[in-house]
């Protein structure tokens, strides 16, 4: 496509957005800066003012800003996820008055935006607006993962059905699976662009070894990121049991629901560091990333830890499912601990098995696995700024 002026506008919804650390909203930042910097395209950014803990970069915000207060800023979970329902209905009313016809890019948080995304974006006599949803994670499919709510239950199908009533005129997925899955949810064929999240694309990494990681020819392992409902702590814990220290280093930086179970027990073990944070540009120093997803969880969420490991040269040892998009594209650069199987045997014999050499072998095969992921961000780039200029 050819350059275009910023007589083009887009805008973004997420709940989060630079400087919050949260991923997704370190993602819309990547995409922000890429349009800006190359088609000029005017940014607009609606995201919801509060700052919640997460494991991105903190960077300095770009684009047009549009933070809106939330209605509820406290810490009870019924009230948060209230409030998050009703965040949604008014990030998606105040980006429909920006630009009389400027395209919309809708992510998946607070949960149940797309829910509001379908009702308030869908094409009438009186507004047309195009719009892409940005599948991040899935709801109110997730809440039935949780077990929040019965799947089949009145409101659950309910919101389904609204949910996926009025399709996007793009899908924006973070795999080949979790686009397949959406499809069927809609039950159409849709205009696809896939974007694996845990790519930032503008990202550059530090040479020096920082505090944490130690020249002493040992294979560095960390779990950097969330360790939340979707998220398997038993293999954690597993792990933590199983692990040499004589030969291993565990960096541990984690935050969400079961966080403080893992750094209760793994606490004044010998050979585990546990640190606030590790930032993305540190991430090349850990050899293997822990990554894990419970099997209900498939396609809902996709952990972006995964991909992020494999864009810093690192390799990954994966707790989940053969389906998920995380082994459907790292596999090369990856060692699989089934869920369904012994944690313990599978584990152990992973240690039994693990050489330097293998290891090597495996951050190869990462390094060549981020190019094609570095290709794939680009050309899924390129197919948002078509998307909103055509």
């Amino acid at each position: 496509m050819t350059e275009k002026g910023a007589q083009n506008i887009v805008t973004i919804i997420n709940r989060h957005y630079p400087p919050n650390p949260g991923i997704t909203g370190e993602s819309a930042w990547d995409l922000a800066k890429y349009l800006i910097e190359k088609y000029q395209i005017e940014v607009h950014i609606v995201h919801i003012e509060r700052s919640d803990d997460g494991g991105g970069q903190v960077r300095e915000p770009i684009g047009t800003i549009h933070s809106l207060p939330t209605i509820y800023a406290g810490s009870n979970k019924i009230l948060k996820l209230l409030a998050g329902f009703f965040d949604g209905f008014i990030l998606i009313r105040k980006a429909k008055k920006i630009g009389q016809n400027a395209p919309i890019i809708c992510m998946t948080s607070p949960p149940l935006l797309p829910f509001w995304a379908s009702l308030l974006l869908k094409n009438t006599t009186s507004f047309e607006r195009k719009w892409a949803l940005w599948s991040m994670d899935l709801f109110p499919e997730a809440f039935v993962a949780i077990g929040m709510i019965a799947e089949k239950s009145f409101f659950y199908r309910w919101f389904l059905k609204k949910t996926y009533q009025h399709s996007p005129q793009k899908l924006i997925a973070l795999g080949r699976k979790q686009a397949e899955f959406i499809e069927e949810k809609y039950q159409k064929v849709l205009d696809k662009t896939i974007l694996p999240c845990g790519v930032i694309f503008h990202q550059t990494y530090e040479s020096e070894l920082p505090n944490w990681r130690k020249n002493d020819d040992k294979i560095y392992f960390g779990y950097c990121g969330n360790l939340n409902d979707a998220h398997n702590e038993d293999f954690l814990i597993e792990f933590i049991k199983a692990f040499n220290p004589e030969k291993h280093h565990l960096i541990l930086a984690l935050y969400g629901k079961k966080a403080d179970k893992i750094l209760d027990f793994a606490a004044n073990k010998i050979g585990i560091t546990i640190l606030s944070n590790v930032p993305r540009s540190q991430l090349n120093f850990i050899d293997v990333h822990l990554v894990s997803l419970l099997s209900a969880y498939t396609h809902l969420m996709i952990p972006s830890k995964a991909v992020s490991a494999v864009a810093a040269g690192g390799a990954i040892l994966f707790c989940g499912s053969q389906e998920s998009d995380n082994w459907d594209m790292l596999q090369e650069a990856a060692w699989l601990i089934r869920e369904d199987g012994n944690l313990e045997n599978q584990i152990g014999k992973y240690f039994t098995n693990l050489s330097k050499d293998d290891l090597a072998e495996k951050r190869i095969l990462s390094q060549k696995l981020n190019t094609n992921l570095q290709k794939m961000v680009l050309d899924a780039y390129e197919e948002i700024a078509d998307f909103i200029v055509k």
